[in-house]
């Protein structure tokens, strides 16, 4: 992450190097002409160093402008976009480091970098800025880039966690329960395990937990169920074991601070589902999909009681082993959030591999498609509710096809009430696109009982006409059809003239 410090130091030395190269200068020439080492040069237009008064004023003079223009933040005009790229929150939170990428490598590709590439740089701040994006938005985009990166499988991970049950004698096929993952906190990490402080908090009682370093406790939030405590439990195990200096204490993150605290956060919850679902067991769950000869999502639930996970944490760990173990390595994972009233639907998690998957979380307060298994579901589940007491989830299949393409998903969804308000519902999806290798992979998928929709991102884009679950019109669609209509009566009216 980029300090004030290291911003001033690299606007100046930007302005040195563009006004040595102005001058058409090599850095023998300027060292002959400043006194200065070459190799100080370097550092100087590199932001490593910047010079004392003395100096500045001698570098000044060699290369013919003013000592108050050096030490000044305002750049030339040609400078203006990278220097506001630097003072952006871009540069400022974003991982560079973390993908291998330095700073002044990429700082000195821009200066090489014709107008054309400034004024996209321009484009990159104003639309940041337009759209009020902030620095959760780039450290959840960086997230999610890494996991795609690596196919959202990291065998590091994977053997810590069976290094961890081999190092207690927990056997793979060992239920790990809240006592035995409490004791382990204790005896291995000295750490306490206390439940009652965060419930009779009026303002903290909504927080899952809270890690206290001095006090060397656990504080979990009142209303767990089993598998959410759990996974709380096994997730402080992961940060201990780990090591995660750099590490959120409240789950959920009340504000992500930097990518580190979000990767942290990320690993130990990796962490927490292999320990509870060791990878020897999901396989096993899933070599067992690959002979079903049709669908059959209640042996998904009968996983998930069996396994005392919640959806999510089983979708997520499908999402980990089947890139690895089955090659299946087109997906995506979404969590979509509603309230009682069920009029917005809310992207709040999403994972890409491939970065080609619709819908994405979008900026433009848009109403995503209905047809989507992921909001049939949870609509699906009010109805039950109005019927029956229904705590969820509830699984769901189908097959969707993007309007007008040929690309489609296998998609399976399970949906729930919150836990912190019952009239809220959430759901989550795995979606898998459906080629030959995925047939090949899971025969249940010519199973004529699982349904086909063709679906869109967002009612705005959408040019399904008879669509029941609309729940906006085709603005999007209509003002670019309109556009269309107008350049071609533009063309026509130029042919007669």
């Amino acid at each position: 992450m980029l300090k004030e410090a290291d911003i001033v130091k690299l606007i100046f030395g930007l302005k040195v190097q563009h006004l040595r190269q102005e001058a058409d200068l090599s850095y023998h020439q300027l060292s002959d002409r400043t006194g200065l080492a070459i190799s100080y040069l370097h550092s100087i237009e590199k932001g490593k160093k910047y010079p004392k008064s003395d100096k500045i004023i001698t570098l000044a003079a060699a290369l013919e402008t003013d000592y108050d223009y050096l030490v000044s933040l305002e750049p030339s005009k040609k400078l203006r976009p990278i220097v506001e790229l630097l003072r952006s929150d871009f540069l400022k939170i974003f991982p560079l480091e973390t993908f291998g990428i330095s700073t002044t490598k990429l700082i000195e590709l821009l200066l090489q970098a014709p107008e054309k590439v400034n004024a996209f740089i321009s484009t990159v701040i104003k639309i940041t800025r337009n759209f009020n994006m902030q620095g959760e938005d780039f450290y959840k985009a960086a997230l999610r880039s890494y996991q795609d990166l690596h196919d959202n499988y990291f065998p590091e991970i994977e053997q810590s966690t069976q290094d961890f049950r081999r190092e207690y004698q927990l056997a793979i096929d060992h239920q790990l329960d809240i006592p035995t993952l409490e004791e382990l906190l204790l005896r291995v990490y000295k750490i306490k395990v206390d439940r009652d402080y965060l419930p009779s908090h009026p303002t903290l009682k909504h927080l899952r937990s809270v890690f206290s370093p001095r006090q060397s406790t656990l504080f979990l939030g009142p209303d767990l169920n089993l598998a959410q405590e759990r996974f709380l439990l096994a997730k402080e195990l992961g940060f201990q074991k780990l090591g995660e200096k750099e590490r959120p204490l409240e789950t959920r993150m009340l504000e992500i601070e930097s990518f580190e605290k979000l990767l942290s956060n990320f690993r130990a919850s990796y962490f927490s589902v292999a320990l509870l679902l060791p990878e020897p067991v999901i396989v096993g769950y899933l070599r067992e999909m690959t002979t079903w000869q049709r669908w059959r999502g209640e042996e998904l639930l009968r996983w998930l009681a069996e396994s005392e996970l919640t959806s999510e944490m089983l979708l997520q760990r499908m999402a980990n082993i089947l890139p690895h173990h089955f090659g299946v390595k087109q997906l995506f994972f979404l969590r979509f959030f509603t309230d009682h009233g069920m009029q917005k639907f809310i992207v709040t998690k999403e994972m890409h591999l491939s970065q080609l998957h619709d819908p994405h979380a979008n900026q433009l307060d848009e109403h995503y498609c209905r047809r989507w298994i992921s909001i049939r579901l949870i609509r699906r589940l009010k109805a039950q509710q109005g019927l029956e007491v229904t705590a969820g989830p509830i699984v769901g299949a189908q097959i969707s096809r993007y309007w007008d393409t040929p690309n489609a998903y296998f998609c399976v969804a399970m949906a729930k009430p919150t836990r912190e308000n019952t009239d809220n519902s959430s759901s989550v999806t795995i979606g898998l696109l459906l080629n030959d290798q995925l047939r090949d992979t899971f025969p249940f998928l010519a199973d004529p009982a699982i349904v086909t929709k063709d679906v869109h991102t967002t009612c705005e884009r959408c040019a399904i006409l008879d669509c029941g679950a609309r729940a906006a019109p085709p603005v999007f669609l209509q003002r670019q059809r309109r556009r269309q209509a107008s350049r071609e009566a533009l063309a026509e009216m130029q042919k007669k003239s």
